[in-house]
């Protein structure tokens, strides 16, 4: 028997449980998988809602409004549903893998802070310096972060 098969041999032994615990540990996992596959069903639909009122709200803002407003206003959208999608990957992700995903996390709070700041810049109202520079670092944080999860990702390993 090779060394790491000795190693998981007695690890596999250690997991065993009482037909009671095994049972609930069963249901447990598959209601969280359930629970994972609802609301990654809602997640398309709520991104495949926001995406089509988007486009309407922008043919319609265009026709009787400024087409700079219109494109923001879709470009924000288009924002969002990135969002949602980002975060229904990471709910396909935790499914198949079993554990939660850290690169689609920093991945959605990134375009967040990026949609943030996209909207703060298009408002009529002036942004503070102190706020701008509040975002700015968050984007180095999470760009950081997002370089330093790829580089030492365990699970490619």
């Amino acid at each position: 028997m090779s060394e790491v098969a000795e190693q998981k041999a007695p690890e596999a032994a250690g997991k065993a449980h009482p037909p009671g615990v095994a049972g609930t540990i069963w249901a447990l996992e598959h209601a969280q998988d359930l629970i994972s596959v609802i609301v990654g069903v809602l997640l398309v639909g709520m991104a495949a809602v926001v995406l089509l009122l988007g486009i309407v709200d922008f043919f319609r803002d265009t026709l009787h409004g400024s087409v700079e407003t219109a494109a923001v206003n879709l470009l924000n959208r288009v924002l969002l549903v990135l969002i949602l999608v980002e975060i229904m990957h990471t709910v396909v992700l935790s499914l198949r893998a079993h554990h939660l995903v850290t690169q689609p996390l920093l991945a959605v709070g990134l375009v967040a802070v990026i949609r943030k700041i996209l909207f703060v810049l298009s408002s009529e109202t002036t942004a503070s310096t102190a706020e701008l520079t509040l975002l700015i670092g968050m984007i180095a944080v999470f760009v950081a972060a997002l370089i330093l999860v790829s580089r030492y990702d365990r699970s490619e390993n």
